[in-house]
């Protein structure tokens, strides 16, 4: 019963650690991964719970800014949960949310920096990410690269 596993990244050893269940499942929640899981983590609890509250209580005051965050929780929880899921669908589906995350703080962050009048209260990406510590911007860099890094071996 060969099982095909996906590398650890860099560590040399060909096993990505505890066996899930699914070979190709090892690789993406371990090691730095359950990093990037945790942080995806929270910022889907925190962009979601702002946002909620903020289309709730004040969408008259900046509603493109709290649709934007709200868009940007979604896209959070989804690369949380191909994260966790694992395997090579859930890995490709988190690279193209990942890329798109990251177009999506460049496109924001610019926007932001150009116009303010069109954002009269931030969003997460706003001025790429600069009230949660540039932390919007790094995930998906980081993201990109582990998921290329933990990708099978063809």
């Amino acid at each position: 019963m060969a099982e095909r596993t996906s590398p650890a990244a860099g560590s040399g050893t060909g096993n990505a650690g505890p066996r899930t269940g699914s070979g190709a499942r090892a690789g993406l929640g371990q090691g730095p991964g359950r990093l990037l899981v945790l942080l995806y983590g929270v910022f889907t609890v925190a962009a979601a719970s702002r946002s909620v509250y903020q289309l709730i209580a004040q969408y008259e005051e900046a509603p493109l800014a709290y649709v934007l965050s709200a868009v940007s929780a979604a896209v959070y929880a989804f690369i949380t949960l191909s994260l966790v899921r694992g395997g090579e669908g859930a890995r490709k589906a988190a690279l193209v949310c990942c890329a798109a995350e990251l177009l999506g703080v460049l496109l924001v962050g610019t926007w932001t920096l150009a116009d303010k009048s069109a954002f009269p209260d931030e969003t997460v990406w706003s001025d790429y990410g600069m009230g949660y510590l540039f932390i919007p911007i790094l995930l998906p860099v980081t993201g990109l690269l582990w998921l290329r890094r933990a990708r099978p071996d063809a």
